[in-house]
């Protein structure tokens, strides 16, 4: 296959996991105590697929996300999100991130790296 194949095969499967699954019953609604490394764990399980086990990617056109600053983390994600950034897959998977899960994640993915 192709890597635009690749891609949109990816992307549609993740686009249809998003969609058909949802947020586990654990998650429903925005967690606002606790750890935010063992939430962010928890929230982080979907992006390892492409950025890899502890967000240390093994595909080149992944990036690695052990030990990016949490300030930076947030402020990408955010960009996806709005659309400012743009990337069809990424701007997918965070469509449905709150801001809470995005901290989360820039919490767990941050620490990594440690």
């Amino acid at each position: 296959m192709t890597k635009p194949i690749i891609h949109a095969f990816l992307f549609v499967a993740f686009s249809l996991m998003l969609t058909a699954c949802g947020k586990p019953p654990e998650e429903a609604g925005e967690e606002q105590a606790g750890d935010p490394v063992a939430l962010g764990e928890r929230k982080a399980r979907v992006c390892m697929s492409c950025h890899g086990p502890g967000g240390v990617s093994r595909v080149a056109s992944y990036p690695s996300l052990a030990g990016l600053q949490y300030d930076y983390i947030v402020t990408q994600l955010r960009a996806f999100k709005s659309g400012s950034r743009e990337n069809p897959m990424m701007n997918a998977m965070v469509a449905s991130l709150s801001d809470t899960d995005m901290q989360h994640l820039a919490a767990y993915f941050a620490a990594q790296g440690q």
